[in-house]
């Protein structure tokens, strides 16, 4: 485009001085200055109106895009299971699995007296306990039975247990005597560990 520009004013300006070679020596004589500044201006003018032309007629440049920071996925953590172990489970002696030892017993097999018999103020009478065990574990040689609580019907206040199995029972009889006060009346024991309660509930009138 300037390429043609520059053309054509070269054949303007060639134009001009052909001109004024020829006109007649009376004419007034015409500045060639003047022309050509003149026509330097009109190509001036021409070319800046095709340069905004073609800006125009530019394609809008494409906006940059502003690339946003991938989201972080938050990671959970995954809760570990665990496991329990009961106090009372024991390794077996073969296998690869565990045996549960339990305490348990039974003390009110042939009990004497019976729940809720009537006695006088003073009267003497025997207590029998026979204690069974009746849990999967072995009770080991000198398990006490202390006097716990009620009142004190018998003489004696803790028995010693010897040896016992599974399913071994052990009795004893002792001697007793009722409360002075009527009413009714509990007198417990305990066996060591917790887990076995022997009484005696009487009525004294």
């Amino acid at each position: 485009m300037i390429s043609k520009t520059y053309k054509l004013v070269s054949l303007l300006l060639a134009a001009v001085f052909l001109l004024a070679a020829c006109a007649p020596q009376a004419a007034p004589t015409v500045d060639t200055n003047q022309i050509v500044n003149q026509v330097m201006t009109a190509v001036a003018a021409t070319v800046s109106a095709q340069q905004a032309q073609t800006a125009a007629a530019q394609p809008l440049a494409t906006a940059t895009l502003v690339s946003l920071p991938p989201t972080k996925t938050p990671v959970l953590p995954t809760a570990t299971p665990f496991v329990i172990a009961s106090p009372t489970t024991k390794p077996s002696s073969g296998g690869g699995g565990a045996t549960v030892y339990t305490y348990d017993c039974d003390p009110d097999i042939g009990k004497r007296p019976r729940d809720n018999s009537t006695f006088h103020p003073g009267d003497s009478f025997d207590v029998k306990w026979t204690i069974v065990n009746t849990g999967t574990a072995t009770w080991e040689a000198g398990y006490d039975l202390v006097y716990l609580s009620g009142p004190q019907m018998t003489g004696a206040t803790f028995f010693e247990l010897p040896r016992m199995k599974p399913g071994d029972k052990w009795s004893k009889v002792m001697d007793a005597v009722a409360p002075m006060q009527k009413g009714h009346h509990v007198m417990t024991w305990k066996l060591q560990g917790g887990f076995c309660y022997p009484y005696v509930a009487i009525n004294v009138e």
